[in-house]
């Protein structure tokens, strides 16, 4: 695969930033991807190993070392159709798959590994300014429908493979916009909506009908979930409607913190705030929007959703950012021997920590304090862990100043409304019950409904989401047809 020498000749090929000030000024993208000469050079690094572990590192088993070897080889039309093999949207994985695949990658042990997701990214932009992409219809219908349930990755993933395999497939969206937490969740920085409205409108050619606005159940009275439904269709609609239902909706239950103050005004979910600055960079009017301009802004929570919180807080001019993670600081470097070819842990910075960022670790938050009923700062304290329990520091205590406290904690469970409509067995977590194993995979304790990605298996990765859409189509496929020619 690639060169044989390569990965002694040549150094990692990495993709570029634009400046912090000028992308600050900004809500688009701004890494700039490899150029040709890099991409080869990047695909000439992979080994030929004998055993390929970023394979099995990567959740939908792409096949890395091909198409790294068909870059180096300068063949990118084939590349696109082996990436396609197994990922119906390689160009939301190249942005922001975290790459498990490059933490297996062999090279990784000793080493730096090959630059699978940048490689990945370049070989589908590629195809899309070729025009190498073009919708798949299908040869023959089948007469079953389909419909999904969530527009997100995992029910676009199932909703395409259902409908080349000749299915009639209905999406129904509760949003006006189709995307779920790629649209709403994730900020314009990091992943233009364009990346989304192409797809649509390739598998609204390959058959596909997207209902948005539509609402399947209910919310719980008070709900925080993102909701632009005007019309709701009941689950019994469905059942009687449709041969098959796939509930692919996301896992939008966010943890809370509920420590004295926590309903002082300032105080706010992660997905209260995000999904209104994509619909105001969509071009929606958003009344009584929540902003960090000028703001000492705080964010509980040290994971993605939390630097996406830094980086739009930076965006709207924020006083000062700061991020608490109640975890301890894990280490600059991994221990690769003891790690690899597992997901390691170690310190992560963000492009978003990069542009205006105070870092806190092993921090709890006590309290939220403020007045008159508006928020004006929080008590923390300093924790450490002690014969497996964690335990607070005597005499760490400390106040600080905050204006806007957003919650980024992570999600516990779908919108236990939707299960709840359709009457299907909840798991100890409150996700669908339902297994991934090849005989009745995917199904849940009703029958004809099906459930996948974050409504089956919790908060996770778009690559999960989309590995388990495609899986649950062949599950589909064969429960409607008796068998299936889909990819599992």
């Amino acid at each position: 695969m690639g060169k044989v020498t390569g990965f002694l000749e040549y150094e990692r090929q990495e993709e570029g930033y634009a400046p912090v000030a000028e992308r600050l000024k900004t809500w688009k993208e701004f890494v700039i991807g490899l150029d040709e000469p890099k991409a080869k050079i990047q695909g000439a690094r992979c080994m030929d190993c004998g055993t390929p572990f970023c394979n099995n590192g990567c959740p939908v088993n792409n096949v890395i070392p091909d198409w790294n070897d068909l870059v180096y080889r300068g063949d990118w039309k084939n590349a696109i159709a082996v990436l396609h093999s197994t990922n119906n949207f390689p160009e939301f994985t190249g942005r922001i798959c975290p790459a498990p695949c490059e933490a297996a990658c062999t090279l990784n042990v000793n080493g730096d590994a090959v630059g699978i997701k940048s490689l990945e990214h370049a070989i589908v932009d590629r195809a899309w300014a070729e025009g190498w992409i073009q919708p798949q219809p299908p040869k023959a219908k089948t007469g079953k429908k389909v419909a999904v349930v969530g527009s997100g990755p995992a029910g676009l993933a199932a909703a395409q493979q259902l409908a080349r395999a000749g299915h009639e497939v209905t999406v129904f969206e509760k949003n006006h916009r189709v995307g779920g937490l790629l649209r709403y969740g994730i900020p314009d920085f990091k992943f233009e909506k364009s990346h989304i409205d192409r797809r649509v409108e390739q598998m609204k050619a390959e058959g596909v009908v997207f209902r948005t606005g539509v609402l399947v159940g209910a919310l719980p009275k008070g709900s925080k979930v993102t909701n632009d439904a005007k019309e709701t269709v009941s689950a019994e609609q469905l059942q009687a409607e449709f041969d098959a239902v796939v509930l692919a909706g996301g896992a939008e239950q966010s943890r809370d913190l509920p420590v004295p103050g926590r309903d002082l005004d300032g105080v706010h979910f992660a997905m209260e705030f995000l999904p209104q600055q994509n619909k105001v960079v969509a071009g929606d009017k958003v009344k009584g929007q929540i902003r960090a301009d000028g703001k000492h802004v705080i964010v509980i929570g040290g994971g993605d959703t939390g630097s996406d919180c830094v980086g739009t807080s930076n965006r709207h001019g924020a006083a000062s950012v700061t991020q608490f993670e109640l975890m301890p600081m894990p280490p600059e470097q991994e221990d690769r021997p003891m790690t690899w070819p597992y997901w390691p842990t170690k310190l992560r910075t963000s492009s978003s920590h990069e542009e205006g960022c105070v870092r806190e670790f092993a921090i709890a938050t006590k309290e939220f304090v403020g007045a008159k009923g508006k928020l004006t700062g929080l008590k923390t304290v300093n924790v450490q862990w002690q014969g497996g329990k964690m335990v607070e520091v005597p005499g760490s205590e400390r106040e600080w100043k905050a204006d806007l406290v957003l919650l980024a904690m992570g999600f516990t469970n779908p919108v236990a409304s939707v299960l709840e409509a359709f009457g299907v067995a909840k798991d100890a977590r409150g996700n669908a019950a339902a297994t991934t194993e090849a005989a009745g995979g995917y199904r849940t304790s009703v029958a004809k409904v099906f459930a996948a990605g974050d409504m089956r298996r919790g908060q996770s990765l778009v690559v999960w989401a989309i590995r388990e859409g495609r899986q649950c189509a062949r599950a589909v496929d064969e429960f409607l047809t008796g068998s299936s020619l889909l990819p599992r």
